[in-house]
């Protein structure tokens, strides 16, 4: 799906995107105990359909069906692991709202890529204090400061 994107620099920043959720995301999979597969995976699709179309509207229950279809079309994952990836990437935008284990670990690490990408930028609409929280929690885990 990336590679069809004509525009070299929007293709760049999605590989830049994507696989920085992914990587971030198995890290703080491994911090909270969660499974880092079921977590990468997730990260890896869950803006696929923006990428695809070049259209962020309602992306996350887009992505999410496109993630269903890709993962039941490999047969390595489980229903039950579908499901939590499916409802994990159709809820990562939904910042401001808690939902589950999964659903929380997608949007910490989108906004903790974001965050790490560019440090100076100023945060999403409901970024803020996820962000905050995030930097704390890291920093109490990894002993890292400014």
């Amino acid at each position: 799906i990336l590679n069809h994107i004509a525009n070299v620099e929007n293709r760049r920043l999605g590989f830049v995107h994507l696989y920085g959720v992914s990587a971030t995301a198995v890290l703080l999979a491994h911090l909270r105990g969660l499974d880092k597969e079921i977590a990468g995976v997730a990260k890896i699709l869950h803006d696929l359909a923006t990428y695809r179309s070049e259209d962020s509207d309602n992306h996350g229950p887009r992505s999410a069906t496109l993630a269903f279809e890709i993962l039941g079309n490999l047969g390595t994952f489980t229903k039950a692991e579908i499901s939590i990836i499916h409802s994990a990437i159709s809820q990562h935008s939904n910042k401001a709202e808690f939902s589950g284990r999964y659903d929380e670990l997608l949007k910490d690490a989108d906004v903790l890529q974001h965050d790490l990408y560019n440090p100076s930028h100023n945060p999403y609409h409901g970024h803020g204090e996820r962000r905050t929280r995030l930097r704390d929690t890291l920093e109490k885990h990894l002993q890292i400061s400014d």
